[in-house]
């Protein structure tokens, strides 16, 4: 096993992410050893930021990229996983069979640059819908309304959405923000 720092994902208890990343972060700062020579470098939940409608009013808020993961930079060795392990939210390591998979070097990067562009004046809006995905909406002619993504449209911030009105199913194209999860 090479001496080498990679990233590695985590499975947390779900809404626990902070607090383990913070614990993990305690175990680095109460590591005697100088920051080159510790094992454990660094935890990160990856978060965006996304525009969201409350109280009818757009507004940004943080979201985890993805809910329920730690990702953590360190040396694989007994010691490491062991301290990992031992850390209270922590499940279990994302890998195959028993070992640990360090994420690929692209993923990483991908997930580094979001978390380096969140820090961009106007976020781009990240459309929560997939075609399919069964949808309610929320405001405008047809509130209440629940239909069917067929479509998203990232640049224009829409979503065609099928409805049934009387009876046959009709396209409509929405803004995303009028829309929730059925």
């Amino acid at each position: 096993m090479a001496d080498e720092h990679r990233w590695y994902a985590i499975q947390t208890t779900a809404g626990h992410e902070n607090k383990v990343r913070s614990l993990i972060e305690r175990r680095i700062r109460d590591d005697p050893r100088p920051d080159e020579e510790k094992p454990i470098r660094q935890a990160l939940v990856p978060t965006q930021d996304v525009v969201e409608i409350k109280n009818g009013k757009k507004v940004t808020v943080q979201r985890k990229i993805y809910p329920g993961y730690v990702l953590v930079n360190m040396v694989l060795n007994q010691e490491t996983i062991g301290i990992i392990n031992g850390i209270q939210g922590v499940i279990k390591f994302v890998g195959t069979g028993r070992m640990p998979m360090a994420l690929r070097p692209e993923e990483v990067n991908r997930l580094l640059g979001i978390e380096e562009a969140v820090k961009e004046e106007e976020p781009e809006p990240r459309i929560p819908f997939m075609v399919g995905q069964v949808v309610e909406i929320t405001e405008g002619p047809f509130s209440d309304f629940s239909g069917t993504v067929e479509e998203v449209i990232p640049d224009k911030g829409k979503v065609r959405v099928s409805v049934s009105l009387f009876g046959r199913p009709t396209s409509v194209e929405l803004d995303y923000l009028q829309l929730k999860a059925h």
